[in-house]
C-alpha cells in the first residue's frame, strides 16, 4: 500500500508504465467536473469509476486479483481499513467477473484517512475497506483508476 498526494505522484512512475498513465491521468483531469461512471484511459487496462457517494459505519474489505487500485479523494474525507489479505477470512469466494474477493479481518488493522488531494495505491496482496465514516457520514466523490496488474 502507498499513501501520498497526487501532487508527488511522478515518484512512483518507476514501478510500471502503467502506474505512471493511471497518475498521468489524473494530473491531466478535470477530476471535479467529471460525472460518475467510467472512464477507458487504455482500454481495460487502465479505467477509472468516478463514484459519489455517502461514507458508511462499515463495508466488507475487499482484495482484487487483476488490478491495482490507485484510490484517489475529489471532494470530501473517509477512513480506509487496510490489512494483509492472507491475515484475513474470505467471506465471499472470488468473483472473477467483478474482480473482487471480500473478507472479514481482524478489527486491529491499520486505518488510513483519505483526505481531498490524497491517495492510496493498493495491490493485490493488500486487503482494504473504503468508503468508510471518519467522525459522521458525510459525501465524498472519489476515483478509482484500476491498472492491469
Amino acid at each position: 500500500m502507498i499513501k501520498d498526494k497526487l501532487s508527488n505522484a511522478q515518484c512512483y512512475y518507476a514501478i510500471s508504465e502503467r502506474l505512471k498513465k493511471g497518475f498521468e491521468w489524473l494530473i491531466s483531469s478535470n477530476l471535479e467536473a467529471l460525472e460518475d461512471g467510467k472512464y477507458l484511459i487504455d482500454g481495460e487496462n487502465i479505467f477509472a469509476n468516478v463514484q459519489s457517494y455517502i461514507t458508511k459505519d462499515d463495508a466488507p474489505y475487499e482484495t482484487h486479483k487483476k488490478y491495482i487500485d490507485i484510490q484517489y479523494m475529489i471532494k470530501g474525507v473517509e477512513k480506509v481499513g487496510v490489512a494483509e489479505k492472507n491475515d484475513c477470512m474470505i467471506m465471499e469466494n472470488y468473483s472473477e467477473a467483478k474482480d473482487v474477493t471480500f473478507l472479514e479481518c481482524n478489527k486491529n488493522n491499520s486505518v488510513q484517512i483519505l483526505k481531498e488531494g490524497e491517495f492510496l495505491v493498493f495491490f493485490p496482496q493488500d486487503a482494504h475497506q473504503p468508503a468508510l465514516k471518519l467522525d459522521k457520514n458525510n459525501p465524498v466523490k472519489k476515483v478509482i483508476v484500476k491498472v492491469a496488474v
